[in-house]
C-alpha cells in the first residue's frame, strides 16, 4: 500500500514562487526523492508519494509550510492504494493510490483537504474529522503555522522549551502559537490517524 497527495497552491499567483517554492521542496525532500518520490508541476502543483501512515502528518507539514506566508494556502487530497505502475517520476506512475488522490482531488470544492481509502466508512469519519480541522488549520496566522511546523519537523518530540529555543521566541509565545493553532487536537488526529491506518495496511 501507498499513500500519494496531489495538491496546488490556493492564490500562488498572489505571491512569488520564489518565497514559496523553497519552502515547499524543503517539506517535500523529508519525504523522498525528486523526481520519483515527488514532483512539482504547472508551476504550483504537486504530487508526493508516502508511506499510508505518514501521509496525514506530510500533508500538514505542508499546510504549515505554506500557510507562512499570508496570502497563499494550499489545497491537498490524499489516495491510499496500490501503485501497479512504478516510474522514475512520480507524475508518470499509476495505480489506485494515484486513481484515488487524483479523482478526490478533482472533487475538492470549499474543502482544503480530503482523502480516500479503500474503506468506505474510514474515508467518511476521516473525512468529517479533516472538515473540523481545516476550520482551524484554514486560519493559521503565519507565526502559528511556523510554530506549529517546527513541532511537526521535529517529529512531535519537541517540547515548548525547546521549541522556543529553535525559534529565539519566549515559551509563553510558543504556548499561545501551539494553543491558537490547536496543534494538540491535531496531535490526537494525527496518533488515531496512524493507529487505525495501521490495523488496515
Amino acid at each position: 500500500m501507498n499513500a500519494v497527495i496531489t495538491g496546488d497552491i490556493i492564490n500562488s499567483r498572489k505571491l512569488s514562487a520564489k518565497e514559496w517554492m523553497p519552502k515547499l521542496k524543503h517539506a517535500l525532500n523529508k519525504y523522498g526523492k525528486e523526481p520519483k518520490d515527488w514532483e512539482i508541476y504547472r508551476g504550483d502543483s504537486f504530487q508526493l508519494k508516502t508511506t499510508p501512515e505518514t501521509a496525514l502528518q506530510a500533508t500538514i507539514l505542508i499546510k504549515s509550510t505554506i500557510k507562512q506566508f499570508k496570502k497563499i494556502d494550499v489545497r491537498t487530497a490524499i489516495g491510499i492504494g496500490e501503485t501497479t505502475y512504478q516510474s522514475d517520476n512520480i507524475t508518470e506512475s499509476s495505480g489506485s493510490a494515484y486513481i484515488n488522490s487524483g479523482t478526490t482531488f478533482e472533487n475538492l470544492k470549499k474543502q482544503t483537504l480530503a482523502i480516500k481509502t479503500p474503506w468506505e466508512e474510514f474515508n467518511e469519519s476521516l473525512n468529517l474529522m479533516f472538515e473540523l480541522a481545516s476550520l482551524t488549520m484554514d486560519n493559521w496566522t503565519p507565526t502559528s503555522s511556523l510554530i506549529i511546523k517546527t513541532a511537526i519537523d521535529a517529529d512531535q518530540n519537541v517540547n515548548q522549551k525547546e521549541l522556543a529555543i529553535l525559534l529565539d521566541k519566549k515559551q509563553s509565545n510558543i504556548s499561545a502559537g501551539l494553543k491558537r493553532g490547536g496543534y494538540y487536537e491535531i496531535q490526537k488526529l494525527l496518533n488515531y490517524y496512524k493507529k487505525e491506518i495501521q490495523k488496515r495496511c
